[in-house]
């Protein structure tokens, strides 16, 4: 028996920038990731999306903004 995936997420780097912030984990400093985000059915787009995530440049970690 074999399973048919038929949705598939695309992400794809369009840019990475300074954000004005420190890690609150080791202090260091913050790159913000923009992303376009493609959600696909069977090879056709059903959504488009432009994400914005947050990484520290030395430990590494994903960030999440306080809101």
């Amino acid at each position: 028996m074999s399973v048919l995936s038929v949705f598939d997420l695309r992400e794809k780097v369009v840019g990475k920038r300074g954000a004005p912030a420190v890690c609150p984990y080791c202090g260091g400093p913050v790159l913000a990731w923009d992303f376009d985000a493609h959600l696909l059915f069977c090879f056709i787009s059903i959504s488009h999306k432009t994400k914005r995530k947050f990484y520290c440049t030395i430990c590494s970690r994903r960030l999440v903004p306080a809101s």
